[in-house]
């Protein structure tokens, strides 16, 4: 008598995906800042001391932290959320620079690998071993041998950043470029295809999935690795400089300091979300193509 209604994945499936996307992270986000005061409310209460202390010299209010951003950073001076955009605007530069430079090389990598084995065998254990030794200590020989070269501050600090920023796409490339069937990869060479055409018309596509999750791993980890190169090389007008800056100041005034992890952390969230764009226009419009 009465048609069914249809709760299934199709109803759901009616918002876009970045809609979807974003209730889902201000849901946690929420979340997390009702923890956060809630815990201040209970151990407040019972005067309890671990693992944390509430009071508000190391846990300040969530609405004390927003508030202090539109104070001004220093006694005359600008206000603290404009000072931490423009050291926001200078650190995502050196890490988009950075993430160009170490996807490149990774992808570069990758390609090679799949066409020689003796290259994985040989290359592969020093791009692991690389990923073993700490960035702390890479970063000032970088600065050192930058210097020898004579490259520039913000050069210096986009190859610490690629640094830590290539090894995930070699390893998802790789993967990516060898998960087509081999009757496909078959069919292509019973056409005569060429390796390039092997690669760029099959390989590829059937591998974007996999190099787009090493690229938003890569976007995060390329914004940490210019906030670490900012602090040996000297510069005086990225986040690192900042977050050095009012660690110091903590005692005194700590809003300032998780102000500016917000910041970067804001920075990191807005560069996975740009690659995550990307990642939907390409990956879609690649699935769309007549086979």
């Amino acid at each position: 008598m009465f048609a069914a209604r249809d709760h299934g994945p199709d109803t759901v499936a009616r918002f876009p995906k970045w809609a979807r996307t974003t209730f889902w992270f201000l849901v946690i986000l929420f979340a997390l800042v009702t923890a956060w005061e809630l815990y201040k409310v209970v151990w407040t209460h019972f005067e309890w001391e671990t693992p944390i202390r509430s009071n508000n010299a190391v846990m300040p209010h969530v609405w004390d932290i927003i508030g202090r951003l539109f104070e001004p950073a220093r006694r005359g001076g600008d206000m603290l959320l404009l000072v931490l955009l423009e050291a926001a605007f200078f650190t995502l530069r050196e890490a988009v620079f950075g993430f160009a430079l170490g996807a490149v090389f990774g992808f570069g990598l990758g390609v090679l690998f799949v066409r020689s084995t003796l290259a994985e065998q040989a290359l592969m254990p020093l791009v692991v071993a690389s990923q073993t030794v700490p960035i702390i200590a890479i970063a000032p020989m970088v600065v050192v041998w930058g210097n020898e070269l004579g490259l520039g501050q913000i050069a210096r600090i986009a190859i610490i950043a690629a640094y830590i920023t290539f090894f995930p796409v070699v390893i998802n490339t790789l993967r990516g470029l060898r998960s087509p069937q081999p009757t496909a990869t078959e069919l292509m060479r019973s056409y005569a295809a060429s390796k390039n055409e092997v690669l760029w018309k099959l390989q590829v596509p059937s591998a974007l999935p996999y190099i787009f999750t090493a690229l938003k791993i890569s976007a995060t980890a390329s914004v940490i690795g210019a906030i670490i190169g900012e602090l040996p090389t000297g510069s005086r007008d990225g986040l690192g400089r900042a977050l050095l800056e009012f660690s110091q100041q903590f005692g005194s005034g700590p809003e300032k300091l998780y102000g500016a992890v917000l910041v970067s952390a804001l920075v990191g969230i807005f560069f996975v979300s740009v690659v995550t764009l990307v990642e939907w226009r390409l990956v879609d419009a690649t699935r769309r193509q007549p086979r």
